[in-house]
């Protein structure tokens, strides 16, 4: 394998050089390093690193490559564009691999072919884990929990949070479903009538992202956040602050993915990250507290952290290894992050859509009405019986809609990867410490999958799906055992909302607003800049 020498090896190489050169000749020490570094260090980056290495030697060469100097690489298109749609478009030009530049010959991978994905996700998962970079830029707000684990510390986090994630435990939870979307139902209305309206414009991210907070509180842990009614509430705040979309904010975010220790300056977004941090993290703190006192005392609560917690009881008592005190807070801060603001965005998203295809919408909601007449009326809405049958997962036509909306604008656009040892991906040999992107916002929309109607929102899609569409053509939710533990509880959860929105509310698209698809901005989540604005109006 052709040698790169690092920019550690470099400086120290470039060091003794210009120590060798002050003893030789009438140069200083600080003349000889001056001089050094003012030539063999910028012909390193500009030559070799970012000219010689990655066109004539690197084991990646071979890969195609998107076009562009590797001095600067393709980054700036990268940055301002919306994330995956550069490699989308790449993909169905070079193919389903790819090699592309960031800045100063930094090699990047995209990986779309089918075999890839089952190797990267399948038979080699964990020999892929996330830049150690990425990871330190997440772990501040989800902690170091099973979104974050690698290796083995996955698979026992993974193994011990089963139970909370089993379809029973999700079937025994969605009566905390549908109290909360219908009390986001009902304010609305409370709103509406208090200005006398049957029409308002809503921003309903900011809402449904409260509304699926409550939800993962008492579902997840049992403690009921309320910030549907309490919307200032401190940790709602504390996810407001993260996700901030200010300029200084996205810029600073972005070289904190690169740099770390940019975490340190004295800016308004650090110390809105740490006041945000810390109000999760004591939330967290507290609610292992009260769940590890609930399992020793054997209390009958059905949440997803009390059937871990007395699952994990249960393993230290036979002499297993559980999950320690921190393990179980990270997870909480990891349910709570990654738990609420992308269902409440795929939902949005739904509705955004919905809003722009009426024919559509009416006949999700004639599906609706036909399976749960209950809902549209108002005397038997909230009936604990009817709602105690009602199962948003026989409706097909909804399924379609969820899954539709989730290829077409996935939440979570893209995952990062780095490859512990060398690989095979397709047909190329990929040595350790490259860094692989999977992009579900490319991927979910590729031709080579999904035919020429790739682009089309078209839930009818999955009644007849293309004879080249595979399960990696669907991205949303990642494959494997790094997959989406949530992945169940997050479909149910969005369905029993669009239940209860469309069996009260119309939507339509609010033309005084810019139109949120061109303004989609990602971190962590793929959401509008402006949130989402939509026409509301009373059935």
């Amino acid at each position: 394998m052709p040698f790169q020498m690092g920019l550690p090896s470099i400086l120290i190489g470039c060091t003794a050089i210009a120590l060798l050169a002050s003893k030789t000749t009438n140069l200083s020490t600080i003349q000889a390093l001056a001089w050094v570094y003012g030539t063999i260090l910028p012909a390193y980056v500009v030559l070799y690193q970012s000219w010689i290495y990655p066109i004539y030697l690197s084991p990646l060469r071979h890969v195609p490559t998107v076009p562009g100097f590797p001095l600067w690489g393709s980054f700036f298109e990268i940055i301002t564009t919306e994330c995956g749609v550069p490699q989308r478009k790449w993909h169905t030009e070079h193919g389903p691999i790819i090699r592309y530049f960031f800045p100063f010959g930094a090699e990047r991978l995209a990986i779309a072919d089918d075999k890839a994905i089952h190797q990267m996700t399948i038979k080699n998962p964990y020999n892929y884990p996330k830049p150690v970079r990425a990871k330190l830029w997440m772990v501040r707000i989800l902690g170091d929990g099973v979104l974050l684990a690698e290796g083995s510390e996955h698979v026992h986090q993974r193994k011990a949070l089963a139970p909370g994630f089993s379809i029973a435990s999700i079937r025994a939870l969605s009566p905390v479903f549908w109290q909360k979307s219908l009390l986001l139902s009902a304010l609305w209305k409370e709103e509406m009538t208090a200005e006398n309206v049957k029409t308002k414009s809503i921003e309903v991210l900011e809402w449904l992202n409260r509304t699926t907070l409550d939800i993962i509180g008492l579902a997840g842990f049992g403690t009921d956040i309320n910030s549907l009614e309490n919307p200032e509430t401190p940790i709602r705040e504390a996810y407001r602050l993260v996700f901030a979309f200010d300029i200084g904010s996205r810029i600073l975010h972005g070289l904190q993915a690169f740099i770390p220790s940019t975490k340190y300056l004295p800016a308004k977004m650090n110390r809105d990250m740490e006041e945000a941090r810390s109000i999760i993290l004591n939330k967290a703190t507290t609610i292992i507290n009260e769940k590890e006192g609930q399992a020793a005392a054997h209390s009958n609560h059905k949440d997803i952290i009390a059937l871990i917690a007395k699952d994990n009881l249960k393993m230290k008592e036979a002499g297993e290894e559980g999950l320690s005190f921190e393990t179980m807070r990270d997870q909480v801060m990891t349910f709570l992050g990654a738990g609420h603001d992308t269902t409440a965005t795929g939902v949005a998203w739904t509705i955004q859509l919905l809003s722009t295809h009426p024919e559509m919408q009416e006949r999700l909601r004639a599906e609706i009405q036909q399976h749960m007449p209950f809902l549209f009326d108002a005397t038997t809405r909230y009936s604990p019986e009817q709602l105690a049958k009602a199962d948003a997962d026989q409706l097909p036509y909804l399924d379609n809609i969820c899954r539709e909306s989730l290829r077409y604008i996935p939440p979570i656009p893209m995952t990062v990867r780095q490859s512990l040892a060398d690989d095979m991906l397709g047909e190329y040999h990929v040595p350790a410490g490259t860094v692989i992107y999977v992009l579900a916002n490319a991927i979910n929309r590729l031709p080579m999958y999904w035919g020429p109607t790739a682009d089309d929102f078209n839930p009818d899609r999955w009644d007849h799906l293309p004879a080249t569409y595979t399960t990696n053509a669907f991205m949303t939710f990642l494959q494997g055992p790094r997959g989406c533990v949530g992945r169940k509880f997050a479909e149910t959860e969005m369905k029993v909302l669009l239940c209860c929105l469309l069996s009260m509310y119309r939507f339509e698209r609010d033309v005084n607003v810019e139109d949120p698809e061109s303004l989609k901005m990602w971190r962590l989540v793929l959401r509008p800049r402006d949130g989402v604005s939509v026409k509301v109006t009373q059935l």
